[in-house]
C-alpha cells in the first residue's frame, strides 16, 4: 500500500514504537499498579514473570486481532478489520481495559489521519466518532501500519514492545526496580517475539484466546481502589 523507502519504514516503526508518541499509554500501568499494591509484583523477578504473562496474553489475542487487521487492510476488506475490531471487544472483560484500548486507538487513528492521506484512516476514524465500531488499539495498529508500508513482523514487535514497555515503564514509578532491571527483562523478553510471532500468525480470529483472570481481578480493584498513579 505504500513505496516509501526502507529508512523511511524503520523511522515510522520507530515514531510508532516510542513511548512518546502521543497515543496515552503513560496514562495506563496495564494492571500493574495494583499488582504492586497487593504485593505481587515486588521485585525485578516478580515483574519479569507479571510482563511475561502480559505479553503472552496480548500476543495471542490483541497481537492476532493486529496481525488479522493488517492483513485485511493490505487487501482492501475494511469490512474484516471492523469485525476484528468487535471480536477483539469481546475479549475485555473489564471496563478499564475496554478504555484503554479505545482510548489509545481513536488517538492513534486521530493521528494516523493527520499523517497520512489515506481514505481507509479516515473511514475507521468516523465509525469509532459515531459509534460503528469500537475502535481498538490493535486493529487500529494494523491499519496504520499497513497503511504506512511496515510488516507484519514490525507491526507484532512493535505491539509487543508497547506492552511490555508499558508495563516496565510503570514499574519504575511502583516497584523498587532499576532501569538496568528493566532493561535487562526486555531484552531476555526480546529473545522471544520470534516464537510467539510464528504462534500468533498462524491463528486467526476463532483461535484467539486470553485467559488471564488475575488480570481482570487487579483491574476490578483498581477500578474500586485508592490507587490513583495511572488511569482507571
Amino acid at each position: 500500500m505504500n513505496n516509501s523507502s526502507d529508512l523511511t519504514k524503520v523511522m515510522r516503526l520507530l515514531q510508532f514504537t516510542d513511548s512518546t508518541f502521543p497515543v496515552g499509554t503513560f496514562s495506563f500501568s496495564n494492571g500493574l499498579e495494583t499488582a504492586a499494591f497487593e504485593n505481587i509484583v515486588t521485585n525485578a523477578e516478580t515483574l519479569e514473570e507479571f510482563a511475561r504473562s502480559q505479553a503472552r496474553q496480548a500476543a495471542f489475542s490483541d497481537g492476532v486481532a493486529a496481525l488479522q487487521a493488517y492483513r485485511a487492510c493490505i487487501q482492501g476488506n475494511y469490512s474484516y478489520c471492523k469485525e476484528c475490531d468487535h471480536y477483539l471487544m469481546m475479549f475485555k472483560m473489564n471496563a478499564e481495559a475496554r478504555m484503554m484500548i479505545t482510548r489509545m486507538g481513536k488517538k492513534l487513528a486521530e493521528l494516523g489521519e493527520k499523517l497520512f492521506d489515506a481514505p481507509i484512516i479516515s473511514e475507521w476514524l468516523e465509525d469509532i466518532r459515531s459509534g460503528v465500531t469500537p475502535g481498538t488499539y490493535p486493529v487500529a495498529q494494523g491499519i496504520v501500519f499497513a497503511t504506512a508500508g511496515i510488516g507484519e513482523k514490525e507491526l507484532f514487535c512493535s505491539h509487543q514492545y508497547g506492552i511490555v514497555n508499558m508495563v516496565l515503564s510503570a514499574a519504575l514509578r511502583c516497584v523498587r526496580v532499576s532501569h538496568y532491571d528493566t532493561q535487562l527483562i526486555l531484552e531476555r523478553m526480546a529473545e522471544e517475539i520470534e516464537s510467539l510471532y510464528a504462534e500468533a500468525s498462524k491463528m486467526n480470529l476463532n483461535d484467539m484466546n486470553a485467559f488471564y483472570p488475575e488480570l481482570d481481578i487487579l483491574a476490578s480493584l483498581h477500578e474500586k481502589g485508592n490507587m490513583r498513579m495511572f488511569m482507571n
